[in-house]
C-alpha cells in the first residue's frame, strides 16, 4: 500500500484544514468532516492490519526519505507488529470521540481542529522510525491537549491544563535530551531508529543506564507511573468526554509504547538491567496503589482514572518479565484497556450529560430508569474486572503467567489487585444504578442511537477478542518475541530480587 503510512498520518490534517476553512455560518459541518476524516483514517488502517505479514520482523508500509540530510534526518515511517495495533486503535478510538464530541456547541471549528490536530499527532508517533520526526509528533500532541483541556473543560480546566502541559513538557525535555545523546555518541550521527538499534553496542553501560532513566521518566509521565501520576485524574476530570476517552484509550498508551521502541530496542543492554524495578516494582505500585485509590473515590469519572493507572501497571510489570506470554499480554493490555476504558469514559459522560455531576452517592437506581445503559455500564465494569470471556482477560492472565516466571512475589500483588478491582467496580454499580430510585432522576432518556453507536463497537471488539484474541496477538507475536531475545542477550542485573 503505497504511501499508506503518509495518508492515514496526514488525513486529519486536511480535515483540520477544511474545517477551519469552513465559513462561520457552516460550523455545524466540522463534526461531519471530522468523522469522514477519522472514517478514511479507520479505513486505511483496517487495510493496513488486513494486509500486515505476521510471519516477519521486518518493517512493512515502509516510506523513507532524505528530509534534512545535512543532519541525517529522514523521513522514515513504517510498522511492525508492535506498532499495527496501535495504528489500528487510534484510528477507531478518534473515529468514536468524533461522535462523542457531537455534544460540543461552543467554538465548534476550533474544537474539531484541534481533535484532529491530536490525531495526526498521535498517529504520527506510532508510524515513526526516525528519532526526530517521532519526537515532532510527540510534542505535536501537546498544544491542542492543552487546549481541549484548557477551553472546553470543567470548572476547573485551567488549572488541569497547566498541570498536564507542564508535567508533559518536563518529559519531553528529557526524551529530547535523551535522543540528542544518543545522535552524538553512537556509531553513526543518526536519528534512524533502525540503525541506532543495530549499533546498540556501541553505548557504554553508564550512558546506556543515565539514558535509559531520563527516556523512562519521559514514557513514565504518559503511562503515567507512580510517582509521575498526579496530573491524570485532574486532566481526566477536567476533560470534556471525548478527550477523555482519546486519553485512556490512546495517549497513556503512547508511553508503554516509547519504553518498547526506544528503550528495549536502541537500549537493550540497560533494559535488561533496569526494568526490575523501574517496570516491574513500580509498575506492581502502580497496580495495587491505583485500586486503592479508585475505591476511595466518590467522584465517577475519578474511580475510573485511577482505574487506569491500575490497570496500566499490569502493561509495565509484564513488558518487564521478558517472557513471550509476558510481554505479548502486556500489548494486547494496551489494545484492550483502550477499548474497555473508552466505553467506561463514555459512559460516564452519558450520566454526566444528563444529570451534570458525577457523584456517585448522588445517584442511586438507575437500572429502574435506564436499564439499557444499566446493562452496558455492566458489562463494561465486567470487562473492566477482566471476567472470563472478556477482552482483559486474556491479556491480564499472560501478564500474570509471563510475570510468575521472573517476579512471583510482584505477580501475587498483582493478582490479589484483581480482588480490589471487582470490589470497588461492584461497589460502584451497586450505588449508581441498583437499590432505592431517586425521583429526581424520572425524566432522564435511556442511551440515544448516537451515543450506541460509540460504545456497541467496542463492546463487540471486547468480546471478539475476548474469545479470539488471536486477532490481535497474531500482530504482536513474532516482533515481540525478537525484541525479547535481543534483550535477553545481553548482561542481566545482579540483584537478587530477580529471582
Amino acid at each position: 500500500m503505497t504511501h499508506a503510512l503518509t495518508l492515514i498520518t496526514f488525513v486529519p490534517v486536511v480535515g483540520m484544514v477544511v474545517c477551519l476553512a469552513m465559513p462561520e455560518a457552516m460550523k455545524n459541518a466540522c463534526k461531519w468532516i471530522a468523522a469522514a476524516a477519522t472514517g478514511v483514517q479507520l479505513a486505511i488502517a483496517i487495510g493496513l492490519y488486513t494486509s500486515f505479514d505476521t510471519t516477519t520482523t521486518a518493517i512493512q508500509f515502509a516510506e523513507k526519505y532524505q528530509w534534512i540530510p545535512a543532519y541525517h534526518i529522514t523521513y522514515f515511517m513504517g510498522v511492525d507488529g508492535i506498532s499495527i495495533s496501535m495504528v489500528l486503535l487510534t484510528a477507531l478510538i478518534c473515529f468514536i470521540s468524533v461522535f462523542a464530541s457531537f455534544s460540543i456547541t461552543r467554538a465548534e471549528k476550533a474544537y474539531y481542529a484541534l481533535l484532529l490536530m491530536l490525531d495526526a499527532g498521535m498517529m504520527g508517533v506510532f508510524v515513526s522510525l526516525d528519532f526526530f520526526l517521532f519526537y515532532i509528533f510527540w510534542e505535536v500532541m501537546l498544544l491542542p491537549m492543552y487546549f481541549l483541556i484548557g477551553i472546553w473543560g470543567g470548572p476547573r480546566r485551567e488549572y488541569a491544563a497547566i498541570k498536564f502541559f507542564l508535567y508533559t513538557l518536563l518529559g519531553s525535555v528529557l526524551i529530547l535530551l535523551a535522543m540528542l545523546g544518543l545522535y552524538y555518541y553512537g556509531a553513526q550521527s543518526t536519528f534512524d531508529m533502525t540503525v541506532l538499534a543495530s549499533n546498540a553496542s556501541h553505548y557504554s553501560t553508564a550512558f546506556q543506564r543515565i539514558v535509559w532513566v531520563a527516556l523512562f521518566i519521559g514514557f513514565a509521565i504518559k503511562i503515567p507511573a507512580f510517582p509521575f501520576h498526579t496530573w491524570l485524574p485532574d486532566a481526566h476530570v477536567e476533560a470534556p468526554t471525548a478527550i477523555s476517552v482519546i486519553l485512556a484509550g490512546v495517549l497513556l498508551k503512547m508511553g508503554t509504547y516509547g519504553i518498547l521502541r526506544v528503550n528495549f530496542a536502541i537500549l537493550p543492554e540497560a533494559t535488561h538491567q533496569l526494568a526490575w524495578f523501574f517496570l516491574g516494582v513500580i509498575g506492581t505500585i502502580n497496580i495495587v496503589y491505583g485500586a486503592m485509590c479508585a475505591m476511595a473515590q466518590t467522584d465517577f469519572k475519578k474511580l475510573i482514572a485511577y482505574s487506569s493507572i491500575s490497570h496500566m501497571g499490569y502493561v509495565m510489570l509484564g513488558v518487564a518479565s521478558f517472557t513471550a506470554a509476558g510481554i505479548n499480554g502486556a500489548v494486547l493490555q494496551m489494545f484492550n484497556h483502550g477499548t474497555v476504558t473508552a466505553m467506561l469514559f463514555i459512559l460516564v459522560g452519558v450520566i454526566y450529560d444528563r444529570a451534570h455531576h458525577r457523584e456517585i452517592a448522588g445517584f442511586g437506581g438507575l437500572a429502574q430508569q435506564m436499564p439499557v445503559y444499566a446493562g452496558m455500564t455492566g458489562f463494561a465494569f465486567f470487562a473492566g474486572m477482566a471476567l472470563p470471556g472478556m477482552s482483559a482477560f486474556i491479556s491480564e492472565v499472560l501478564v500474570l503467567i509471563g510475570a510468575w516466571q521472573t517476579y512471583p512475589l510482584m505477580t501475587v500483588f498483582g493478582a490479589a489487585t484483581a480482588i480490589l478491582t471487582a470490589g470497588y467496580l461492584l461497589w460502584t454499580y451497586q450505588r449508581i444504578y441498583l437499590g432505592p430510585f431517586n425521583e429526581k432522576y424520572a425524566g432522564y432518556q435511556d442511551l440515544s442511537f448516537r451515543e450506541s453507536f460509540t460504545l456497541v463497537p467496542l463492546a463487540v471488539i471486547v468480546l471478539v477478542l475476548g474469545v479470539y484474541p488471536h486477532a490481535i496477538l497474531g500482530l504482536l507475536n513474532t516482533s515481540l518475541v525478537h525484541l525479547n531475545q535481543v534483550v535477553l542477550s545481553t548482561p542481566g542485573p545482579a540483584v537478587a530480587l530477580l529471582h
